[in-house]
């Protein structure tokens, strides 16, 4: 590729044999501003994780489960070869430059854009190579557009349950337990969270690009705007751009706590030099994760409305007469959404995927390839929004058609996975890991997985994936514990390549159940009430405890919705349930 030649031109000048492009800005952010994508300009992968590494004479991205099909067919032809992560046989980056790394050989990257942590690792695979981070080789190759810049808005108590003043002084008792005297935040979440502002730097993810730090007498924040609004008057703002010229300054001292993790590593030396930095994980995670009562009650509400507007589309694409594509029905989605006053964007970027694209993970429609949705096998949405009081997620698999035993096999265990999840009882102290299982039962049975995990955190008018609560098997550090005022998804799927691809996600939210002599029970919340397609169960691969659920949930779904719709719509829904309609209900739809 031309691109990469003239990137090795660069680096044969500046003396490094190999050069490391992760998938991130400044902060480390999940979804990055279009300034940032320079693994997406020299690789020509779209996905929103992967990792590339060139060389003088090779150049390989790792990326896991969830692309593998995605980056297959946007890497042929390239030259760049492709690293399954967590594949048995393939190594990882550092094993990588572990093998193959020539002695005295320069390792490069740009310390703005990768986190301490992942500095830390690559360093100590190769302990004995230098490794340059001061210089971004990328530019003037790769043109970045301007730099995201957008006004600031502060969110009204009203909105979020707590001022910015009380969360800060929540902020630093939990520091003081730490025995640090300040906190240096990297992670646009977490500013975000804590200040109460939200601006549109990032698609999706409505935060500004920040920084903060926190002493217990000073709040600085770094933003775009330094006329904005914190909502704390002890706050110092400054210009984004000094957060550099003052981490040199020496304004900070003492025991400062840091998250590894999301400060990038040009930062991390800096605050070295000055301050004793205690690694850990940033206290706020774990306060935005455990929603207040006025958030629960605003995300109970979005989430009803938002559940209206996909049943209707859903009803939409089921009945129309129209010739709909992907990109249609993802355009039709939208503009149901795009009906309820509180929404102001998606919250990612829709997977809409019929047949068998809806076997890439994280498929994502585009007018290069836009398949027309037939009237026969399964398809497949996966969409969310962005809304003043709330952020969702949700996928349903809608049946177009005729079906297949496969199809009708996958269809009905992914459901009666994600019910086992929903009607789950567990103990207070219970992890994610603990859970996965359930979700899993049926498929490991037949020797079936997914790449992927069953259930994430959810922020509040945040990003739509957040920690540290999740639901996986495998042990990827200290497992966190499920608490009441939680969100978290529930997602199982089956994929298959070339056939088709099925999942089931709604989004829960963890309550106290009944306490006992053994314990406090935790249970969940349904936030999404959206239906099921009845079409697509083979109710002789379920259990009586798994029918029950299933009907139970259709029950429940349709006494939600009914009051939102009309007669014709009401008719329809009971009919896609599969559960017999209630007199009073028929009466709304019968002339």
């Amino acid at each position: 590729m031309p691109r990469l030649d003239e990137l090795r031109a660069r680096m044969k000048k500046a003396g490094v044999y190999a050069y490391y492009i992760p998938t991130s800005d400044f902060h480390m952010s999940e979804y990055t501003n279009d300034y940032f994508k320079v693994r997406e300009f020299f690789s020509g992968f779209t996905g929103s994780a992967g990792e590339l590494l060139v060389t003088c004479d090779n150049a390989l991205l790792w990326t896991d489960g969830r692309y593998f099909i995605q980056a297959e067919r946007e890497l042929a032809g390239s030259g760049i070869t492709l690293m399954k992560s967590g594949e048995e046989g393939v190594d990882t980056l550092e094993e990588y430059l572990k093998k193959h790394m020539p002695p005295d050989a320069v390792l490069g990257f740009d310390g703005r854009t990768v986190s301490a942590a992942k500095a830390k690792k690559l360093k100590k695979a190769i302990p004995s190579h230098r490794i340059r981070y001061k210089k971004d080789l990328s530019e003037g190759i790769f043109i970045r557009p301007d730099f995201p810049r957008s006004d600031i808005e502060l969110l009204d108590d009203s909105i979020t349950g707590e001022s910015g003043i009380d969360r800060i002084a929540r902020l630093r008792k939990e520091l003081k337990k730490k025995k640090c005297d300040g906190i240096f935040i990297s992670k646009l979440e977490e500013t975000a969270y804590l200040f109460n502002i939200r601006a549109k730097d990032i698609e999706y993810t409505p935060v500004p690009m920040s920084y903060a730090y926190i002493d217990m007498y000073k709040a600085y924040i770094f933003l775009n705007d330094v006329k904005a609004d914190t909502g704390y008057p002890a706050s110092i703002i400054k210009p984004y751009d000094e957060i550099y010229d003052f981490l040199k300054s020496g304004k900070i001292s003492g025991r400062v706590l840091v998250d590894e993790g999301s400060v990038n590593y040009r930062c991390y030396k800096l605050l070295k030099k000055n301050a004793k930095l205690i690694s850990g994980v940033s206290p706020i995670q774990l306060m935005k994760a455990v929603k207040n009562p006025t958030e629960t009650e605003h995300i109970k509400r979005i989430y009803h409305k938002d559940s209206v507007q996909l049943t209707r589309f859903i009803k939409w694409i089921t009945t129309t007469d129209e010739r709909v594509t992907e990109v249609s029905a993802a355009e039709k989605l939208l503009s149901f959404r795009r009906q309820i006053p509180e929404f102001f964007e998606p919250s990612f970027t829709t997977i809409a995927a019929y047949g068998d694209n809806a076997a890439i993970i994280h498929y994502e429609p585009s007018a290069d390839h836009d398949r027309v949705i037939e009237r026969h096998g399964l398809f497949m949405v996966d969409s969310g929004g962005q809304y003043t009081g709330g952020t969702t997620d949700v996928t349903r698999t809608i049946v177009m058609g005729e079906l297949t035993d496969e199809e009708k096999a996958d269809f009905t265990d992914v459901t009666c996975g994600m019910l086992r999840i929903r009607y789950a009882h567990f103990l207070k102290g219970t992890t994610g890991q603990n859970l996965d299982i359930l979700a899993r039962e049926h498929m490991w049975k037949r020797g079936l997985d997914y790449k992927h995990g069953t259930g994430h955190g959810v922020g509040y008018m945040l990003s739509v994936h957040e920690g540290p609560q999740a639901i996986r098997w495998k042990n990827t550090g200290e497992p966190a514990e499920l608490r009441p005022g939680m969100l978290i998804s529930d997602e199982p799927g089956i994929y298959k390549e070339g056939k088709h691809g099925v999942r089931t996600e709604n989004i829960l939210l963890v309550e106290e159940d009944k306490k006992t002599d053994d314990g406090q029970f935790y249970r969940f919340f349904n936030l999404t009430q959206v239906p099921i397609d009845d079409r697509g169960m083979d109710r002789s691969r379920m259990s009586s405890e798994e029918t029950e659920m299933y009907e139970r949930y259709q029950r429940e779904v349709c006494e939600a919705l009914v009051p939102e719709l009309d007669g014709d719509e009401i008719k329809w829904l009971y009919d896609y349930c599969g559960i017999v309609c209630p007199k009073e209900d028929r009466l709304r739809w019968i002339p």
